[in-house]
């Protein structure tokens, strides 16, 4: 087990060098000059120079790249170009509010994919088959802006029973200790303010489960039919033992595999940065922060998040190819 999950860490690191080679490469194809961003259009070109200077952006690529490199791999991802604010420190501050968001998300889609895709399959070909898998693909075609803008006026505006966006209501004031607010409530025993932070989190949440709960439904539907095709199902049933035993003991045990691949593609993706969700619901999180990075040409910040993400979203996938061996043991030895 050990030598399987040395090769597994050892195959994540050229991955990273090349998001961080394409990363660094696709900025600097960006139109436009970040010293000019930063001093503004009635800059001089000696102020400009000047900048470009500080900023290091008048070396070669390979030296610019180089430095990044070495920087990163000692835990500093720079400076903001326009605030001056070191980037670990900014994206440690607000990642929290992402894996908050995340975790809720794909908490809401693994209650209701998993159980939805467990019946559909024992039920196939009746209506609550027809009617979730139809609601799946609702799911996983409809585009999250306009999901996120819909329930913002139907919940918020028609019914007023939920806010609009953030993460406390406005003025109010909090001190956070991890900045996962609703952990923060709890260990401070202020349970209305833990009561306003669901209340906030509740949209985005919801919105951000909807792609998720549909891939994890379907998934889930196809493994079990396919488990359930299988002979020692059949000789289960044989034997007498209860229907809701066979289903789950035998059959959701052997169809684990793909569907744990399913949930550790989508918490990587969620934990990423729901970037579309957070700006709707002006949620302060990376994804958010990293919209903003890009519009103003903040170079370092979108070098950091970026190279930030690919970390994330590589571990949840070596976390997954680790739990693969623990739950089939075949897998290691392959």
């Amino acid at each position: 087990m050990l030598s399987y999950v040395i090769k597994r860490v050892l195959g994540v690191i050229p991955v990273l060098l090349c998001v961080s080679m394409l990363v660094f490469g696709f900025l600097r194809m960006i139109p436009g000059d970040p010293a000019l961003t930063m001093l503004g259009e009635r800059a001089t070109p000696e102020n400009i120079a000047r900048v470009r200077e500080q900023l290091g952006l008048n070396k070669p690529l390979h030296e610019q790249y180089l430095i990044f490199l070495g920087n990163a791999l000692r835990g500093d991802l720079g400076r903001s170009i326009l605030r001056q604010e070191p980037v670990t420190q900014e994206v440690l501050r607000r990642f929290p509010a992402t894996i908050e968001l995340a975790l809720a998300a794909m908490l809401i889609a693994l209650i209701v994919g998993i159980p939805a895709g467990v019946i559909s399959a024992v039920r196939r070909g009746s209506w609550f088959d027809a009617a979730s898998m139809l609601v799946a693909l609702t799911g996983v075609s409809m585009p999250i802006f306009w999901l996120g803008l819909m329930m913002i006026f139907f919940f918020s505006v028609v019914l007023h029973i939920l806010p609009t966006g953030g993460r406390l209501d406005a003025g109010t004031s909090f001190m956070p200790i991890t900045n996962l607010v609703l952990l923060d409530t709890l260990l401070r025993g202020n349970i209305p303010l833990f009561f306003q932070a669901l209340r906030h989190l509740a949209l985005p949440a919801l919105a951000l489960a909807t792609i998720p709960m549909a891939i994890i439904a379907r998934m889930t539907r196809s493994a079990m039919l396919e488990v359930l095709n299988q002979d020692y199902i059949r000789t289960a049933h044989a034997k007498g033992l209860k229907g809701s035993t066979v289903v789950i003991r035998h059959a959701l045990r052997n169809a684990w595999l793909p569907i744990i691949t399913v949930i550790g593609l989508q918490v990587g993706r969620l934990l990423s940065g729901a970037i579309l969700t957070e700006t709707v619901f002006s949620w302060p999180g990376i994804g958010r922060w990293l919209v903003d990075a890009i519009y103003s040409r903040d170079y370092p910040i979108v070098q950091g998040v970026t190279l930030f993400i690919a970390i994330i979203f590589v571990g949840v996938n070596l976390s997954v190819d680790i739990l693969y061996a623990l739950v089939d043991p075949r897998i290691r030895f392959d």
